[in-house]
């Protein structure tokens, strides 16, 4: 197939990319590198079938012309983090909600065979039930999750109108190698891996008995490929590890100090995917468990050397624009 990955030199995206190039697909990398690394690319950077463009999904005209001729398209381009959503809504509008606009208007005009759109699990806000199954209340706390939201209904509205072939997947914790080091304030693999690295106590959230459900990149890229090769459209599915598992238990398993932050609004205690619906449809299974996705990520672990080192001041400054809007 040929294939269009936006954000494909992000974290999760590079990782789909491996993948799909190991398929044997010819891939076109359209990212604008405003989070995406080109190191995440290097170790495939000469392959024949890999094509990397710099741009910006806001480029319509650009856009249109990369989408010719393509089978597939992976959705991943977006701006995260909760912060500067909260301080720069219209940027992240631009980028998530009319991004995606000019991405599936592209693709319904190259009349692609499959659109597959990165959703995010944040779209739950604080759920009521865990699992927390995929037709939950929908509830987004803060800007980023919402024009995450909008980007899945701009998806699931041209499938209907406009018979373009999609599926959302609604991305819970995903971490691994290449996850985000930078930000207004990081992931917490990247936080956690840079502090351990620096031989630093560990920054906790609340009591640290909040749970995530963690779930491995790689399973993660074996969603989307299953969906892509699929016959489903316009259904949302949740993507989760089976499980959820405690920040503490994140650092029992690390090792090390730790010390404590506020508990943050408009988090929710825990996140839990009820996955039956994609298990059932696409016949998907996680194959890493949380302590193998965890051995495999610290086999990786000089990648955060660079990464900033944060520590509750640090942590406390950049994120006081969260506790003045969402408390």
């Amino acid at each position: 197939m040929k294939v269009i990955v936006t954000g494909g030199a992000g974290f999760i995206g590079s990782h789909l990319v491996d993948k799909l190039i190991a398929q044997g697909h010819i891939v076109i990398v359209v990212d604008n590198f405003s989070t995406g690394r080109i190191e995440n690319l290097e170790h495939i950077a000469e392959n024949p079938n890999l094509t990397i463009v710099k741009a910006d999904i806001r480029d319509v005209a650009l856009i249109d012309e990369l989408f010719i001729g393509v089978n597939w398209v992976f959705h991943l381009a977006a701006l995260a983090d909760i912060v500067p959503s909260i301080e720069i809504p219209r940027e992240y509008y631009d980028v998530n909600v009319t991004g995606t606009l000019n991405v599936v208007q592209a693709a319904k005009k190259a009349n692609v065979n499959r659109f597959i759109y990165a959703a995010s699990s944040s779209c739950y806000g604080i759920p009521e039930k865990y699992p927390t199954a995929e037709d939950s209340l929908i509830s987004p706390q803060y800007p980023y999750a919402l024009t995450k939201y909008m980007g899945e209904e701009i998806a699931r509205h041209w499938g209907l109108v406009y018979n373009l072939p999609t599926i959302s997947l609604r991305l819970f914790n995903v971490f691994g190698p290449r996850s985000r080091t930078s930000g207004t304030y990081g992931a917490v693999f990247g936080v956690f891996l840079a502090q351990r690295l620096a031989g630093v106590p560990y920054t906790v959230v609340g009591d640290g008995t909040q749970t995530r459900d963690f779930t491995y990149v790689e399973d993660v890229a074996n969603a989307f490929v299953a969906a892509a090769g699929s016959n489903v459209v316009n259904e949302a599915m949740n993507v989760g590890s089976g499980g959820t598992y405690s920040v503490n238990a994140l650092i029992d398993f690390l090792q090390g100090d730790k010390v404590f932050l506020p508990k943050r609004p408009g988090e929710p205690h825990c996140t839990f995917a009820d996955t039956s619906k994609i298990r059932g449809i696409l016949g998907w299974e996680p194959n890493f468990s949380f302590q193998a996705g965890v051995k495999k990520v610290l086999e990786h672990i000089d990648y955060w050397k660079e990464a900033p080192v944060w520590d509750k001041k640090s942590i406390e400054k950049a994120t006081e624009t969260w506790f003045e809007y969402l408390e």
